[in-house]
This record gives C-alpha cells, structure tokens and sequence, in this order.
C-alpha cells in the first residue's frame, strides 16, 4: 500500500493540463473561424480566377496578357506607385491622390446638400410632391452626361470634375434622406411634443438619430458613384487622375497598365464603401447595414 501511494500522482498536477488545453481552445476558436470564413473563401476565388485568366489568355490569338505577363510588364506601377518624372508622368499613387481630391470636395458638396434637400423634402408634403418628380427624372441622367454643361459653365477642367461627381452623387443621398425622415416613428414625435424641443434641438436630438441608418445607406451609395463618375470624367478632362492615367495607356496601347489600374481602382472604391459602412455603424451604433 505505501508503494502504491509514491506512485500515485497528486491530483492537482492531473487537472493541470487539461485546464491549459480548454483555456487555448477558446481564444485559438475565433480566428480560426474568421480565418476559414473570411480570408479562405475570397482567396480560393481569385486564385481560381487567376488560374483561369493565365489559362484563357495563353492561348493563341489571345487579345489580352495573362497575369504573369501583367506583372512583367507592369511591375514597376506595382512596386514603385510614387514616382515623379514631370507633367502627368507620375506613379499611379500619384494620380489616385489627385482623383481622391477631386472626389473628397464633389462628395462633401453632394453630402451637404443631399442631406439638407432630403431633410426638407421628408418633412414636407408639399416640397415631396414638387421636388420628387424633378428628383426622379434629373438622377436618371448619366454621369458624362452632366461634362459638357459643366465645362460650359465653368470653362474649366477641375471644377467641372468636381461638379459632374456633386450631380452624381447627390440623388441617392436626397432619396435616403428624404425616406429616414419621413420613416420617423410618431411615437419620437410624440415625445419631442410633450418636451416641447425647439426645431434645432428636435433635428439633433430626434430627425438625424432616427434618420441616421438611412441617410448613411444613401452616403454609400453615393461614394460609390462619386469613384465612378470621377474614373470616366477624367478620361475626358484629361491632366492628373486614375481616370486620364487610363485614357492614356490605352491610346499607348499599354493593356498591361490599364489591368494594374483598374485593380488600383476596385481596391480604392472597395476602401471608401468600407470606410463609410464603417462610419456609419459607429454613428447609428450598428443599425446601419454594413
């Protein structure tokens, strides 16, 4: 008996490995699952993309460059997006700088005055029934369209840019608006009655909390079409921009170039509908649609 008690373990020092072991699994859990859920599927994706682009654009009498001939011919856009050798001869970050700034002060404009006519469109019966019908038909009308009024207008590159993006983006931000605002719960209305809030403070403390998740849904969707909007004006203004630096290519004849360029692009507007999607839940406090 007294052998078999110096060979029998302490108790304490049994439980202690399993006790690290369950401690691991739950923190180790979660990234794994972001890992298979997130990172996995979109890699899988565009690997099998790539595959199959290499594939097709191999074959003979091919019209486009396989991505491993993109990357060759193109690697100094992808390793070196900052240089700098005079005129409109910059690096594609260079020229996504100058489309970002064009973009920034159309979109400001448009979120400004897309949120104050929403807001008084929403309120108002009679402003709905006048200013909808010019609203529906004016956001039908293509984003080029709107160039050459505004380079008559303005009689300038920059400003009718930034114009163009403005008319673009603004509808959807009016329509959003205007929907937040009139989607109010009566029940708000009611308590803003019975505290008897002043118009500034029923717009701060009732009208944009209530009207939030729409009119950031409203600003997504203009962000998106600001990038779109700047992309085809520039081709056409010409200067420093993503849209111009692809023009240009295209008339050199650089297909591999303008494939650098619209991943440039897609990554670029993908970051701005994040960067919105990500304002707005932190606004609205996770009621917005991410």
């Amino acid at each position: 008996m007294v052998a078999a008690a110096l060979v029998t373990p302490p108790p304490a020092k049994i439980l202690a490995l399993p006790e690290r072991q369950s401690a691991s699994r739950p923190f180790l859990k979660p990234i794994l699952e972001n890992v298979t859920t997130v990172v996995i599927p979109p890699l899988a994706v565009l690997t099998l993309f790539l595959l199959i682009w290499q594939i097709a654009a191999s074959q003979p009498g091919s019209s486009l460059p396989p991505p491993t001939q993109v990357y060759a011919e193109s690697s100094d856009l992808i390793l070196h997006p900052f240089f700098d050798n005079g005129g409109a001869d910059k690096g594609l970050g260079f020229h996504i700088i100058a489309s970002l700034s064009r973009v920034a002060i159309g979109y400001a404009l448009a979120a400004i005055a897309g949120i104050a006519l929403g807001t008084l469109v929403g309120q108002s019966v009679y402003f709905m029934r006048g200013f909808d019908p010019i609203f529906q038909v004016l956001r039908t009308v293509p984003p080029l369209a709107w160039l050459p009024i505004s380079l008559a207008a303005f009689r300038d590159g920059q400003p009718s840019a930034i114009f163009v993006i403005a008319i673009t983006a603004v509808w959807p931000i009016i329509i959003n608006t205007a929907a937040g605002i009139r989607n109010i719960p009566q029940d708000y209305r009611n308590v803003a009655r019975v505290l008897r809030l002043n118009p500034l403070e029923y717009f701060t403390k009732i009208m944009v909390p209530a009207a939030a998740p729409y009119i950031f849904t409203g600003l997504r969707i203009g962000i998106g079409l600001s990038w779109l909007a700047i992309v085809a004006a520039e081709m056409l203004i010409g200067g420093v921009g993503i849209g111009f630096f692809i023009w240009d290519a295209w008339n050199s004849s650089l297909i591999s170039d303008i494939i650098v360029a619209l991943v440039y692009v897609g990554l670029v507007g993908f970051v701005l509908d994040r960067a919105i999607a990500f304002m707005g839940h932190v606004v609205t406090r996770g009621t917005a649609v991410n």
